[in-house]
């Protein structure tokens, strides 16, 4: 009977702390028993079964599907957001909003924010964000060239000043084609003062922000010109890609295809994200869901932000 009696104690310990809020320093008192016994006895609640802990998903999240995800794609971190429709412009919505949320809450001091430039999502999420007042970023990198078609010119640097400008940072812009004509003509543009000096903070970036996109470009990137021709997007394709992070491409199994296209590219290569601390990415829809699990399985994403649809057919 001693056990029973030492869970009865225990138990009511339990009641009074969980059931009816008061503080441990009041258990103790009218209990006479010290602090130190009744943390221990709270302590013992829980190995004991006493006080099991119960997390109830509100309406409109998805703690099972995130769940999947990092099992399936041994992901750190996952968040699927609630959308109404399958749809490419409904879903960059509800994901730009709760990115906007998740970095408004985890940035720190002195983040080296990296962002690729032509992402639809990101820049979604770029107008949500509200103004830092506490935490404030050092410098917002743009991670990829961002000339291209003066149509949509100003779209990369908006989304690359404009988020500078939120987090309190200095904007780094690369005021280059993402996509130049020859690797000579990428040597030349790398060696401006300007362009080097944002490329030499790749290495310090704290926390890249990326999209991920299907071998056939998005409407934006079409625009830009920052694309590559159709004969070498196809034989990209006959090469095994199915994606790309800022215009780095992989195949379904996560491994880089690497070709000489590689060396037309003005950006954060696959190699210098894998050295960043935190990296975000964030995609959805059915045209990208191939390329979000190669991508996944590059190993160099710590979270993803996708929707519900797009998370069930990542799982399936």
């Amino acid at each position: 009977m001693t056990r029973l009696n030492e869970l009865r104690l225990i138990s009511r310990v339990a009641q009074m702390y969980h059931i009816e809020g008061r503080r441990q320093a009041e258990i103790a008192q009218h209990l006479r028993l010290s602090q130190a016994t009744v943390s221990r006895m709270l302590k013992r609640a829980e190995a004991e079964d006493i006080v099991r802990t119960s997390v109830i998903p509100p309406v409109g999240t998805y703690s099972e599907l995130e769940a999947a995800l990092r099992a399936k794609y041994d992901l750190p971190e996952a968040i699927v957001v609630e959308c109404t429709e399958d749809r490419d412009g409904a879903i960059m919505a509800r994901i730009g909003e709760a990115a906007a949320h998740l970095l408004e809450v985890t940035l720190a001091p002195g983040e080296i924010i990296g962002v690729s430039s032509w992402s639809q999502t990101i820049f979604k999420m770029v107008e949500n964000i509200h103004p830092q007042k506490s935490a404030q970023a050092k410098y917002v990198v743009q991670t990829l060239g961002g000339m291209g078609d003066p149509s949509v010119q100003t779209h990369a640097t908006q989304l690359t000043t404009r988020l500078a400008r939120l987090t309190g940072a200095e904007p780094k812009l690369l005021p280059v084609q993402g996509v130049t004509t020859s690797r000579e003509a990428k040597l030349l543009m790398q060696a401006d003062p300007f362009v080097r000096e944002t490329m030499d903070l790749f290495g310090s970036i704290t926390l890249a922000i990326v999209g991920i996109g299907a071998v056939e470009p998005s409407e934006l990137l079409a625009r830009s010109g920052n694309i590559f021709s159709s004969r070498e997007l196809s034989d990209l394709a006959e090469a095994g890609a199915v994606g790309d992070i800022s215009l780095r491409f992989f195949d379904r199994n996560g491994k880089p295809v690497k070709t000489p296209l590689d060396d037309r590219v003005i950006g954060l290569p696959l190699e210098d994200l894998e050295r960043v601390d935190r990296v975000i990415a964030l995609a959805g829809g059915a045209k990208k869901t191939d390329a979000i699990a190669g991508a996944l399985r590059v190993g160099v994403i710590d979270m993803l932000v996708t929707d519900k649809f797009t998370a069930q057919r990542l799982i399936d």
